[in-house]
């Protein structure tokens, strides 16, 4: 598909505004009312990754979901990214929205970009949910996600993302659902290639696997049991570093668990985001 289109066929979600800062153009929307709660999606994604998660948490939180820099309807900003380019841009978004602090959920590399404002602005974070992300690659983790950049930055784009649709979702879910792979075939290849390597380097390259006993506020941790890339190792990795942590292994499931599963993904945020509400209303 010719990337000169791509414009046309990405419609605006619905409700969505821009925030410029910087030179660089955010699409944004929030809905919902209640307590703040930010969205980060991963690689290749957008804002409306999040919007089955959005439709049903938006009666107890004010949510904010956004396309990443080099994403979807946000500017194609070319060069090297670097994480806090990232974690600026939701900053950002959160001051415009006027979220002093708030609940934070990430995922794959939105969770390393939750990550990083934990252990940055520490003080903003309410509570942290950290979805089908990385910390603590083993030398062969970090060999294999270093040899699927190179791949990208060599520009074998397509088996990257045939490759990586097996990784994602089961076999059985994409024979169930053909229309939905069709989707994410034609929303992969609307993503801007140069764009794309740029932040799965940040994916590749970034792991404060080091720094986590640092993270002092809430954190729930989920991933799928057959999870390569954000495999169940790494969660536990996580989950015993972070004092208090809860781990949620979902059974049978892949990497793209905010798709498959996408009922119970919310319904655990629903379960300990809402702790939190009530926790300060006691």
């Amino acid at each position: 598909m010719a990337g000169g289109s791509t414009a046309r066929r990405l419609e605006a979600a619905e409700g969505a505004q821009s925030l410029t800062v910087g030179g660089v153009t955010l699409n944004y929307r929030v809905v919902g009312q209640g307590e703040p709660l930010i969205c980060i999606h991963g690689v290749g994604s957008y804002l409306e990754a999040w919007e089955g998660v959005a439709e049903r948490l938006s009666d107890r939180f004010r949510i904010l979901t956004f396309d990443l820099r080099g994403h979807g309807r946000s500017s194609k900003v070319r060069g090297r990214y670097e994480i806090d380019d990232f974690v600026g841009d939701v900053l950002a978004l959160a001051d415009h929205a006027g979220f002093d602090s708030f609940n934070l959920a990430g995922f794959s590399l939105g969770g390393l970009i939750a990550q990083r404002i934990a252990l940055t602005h520490q003080q903003r974070i309410r509570r942290l949910v950290l979805l089908a992300t990385v910390a603590g690659r083993t030398e062969e983790e970090r060999e294999r996600v270093e040899a699927r950049l190179a791949a990208l930055q060599a520009g074998d784009r397509g088996s990257h993302y045939d490759a990586s649709l097996s990784r994602w979702l089961t076999e059985g879910f994409q024979a169930e659902n053909p229309e939905l792979i069709t989707k994410l075939h034609q929303r992969n290849a609307e993503n801007d290639p140069e764009c794309y390597a740029a932040a799965y380097r940040v994916l590749a390259q970034t792991d404060f696997g080091g720094l986590l006993d640092q993270i002092r506020v809430p954190v729930l941790i989920a991933t799928g049991e057959e999870d390569a890339g954000s495999n169940p190792r790494m969660a536990l990795y996580m989950h015993e570093r972070i004092t208090g942590s809860k781990l949620h292994i979902l059974p049978g499931l892949r990497h793209s668990i905010l798709t498959e599963a996408l009922g119970q993904v919310a319904g655990l945020m629903r379960d300990f985001l809402g702790d939190g509400r009530e926790e300060q209303q006691a």
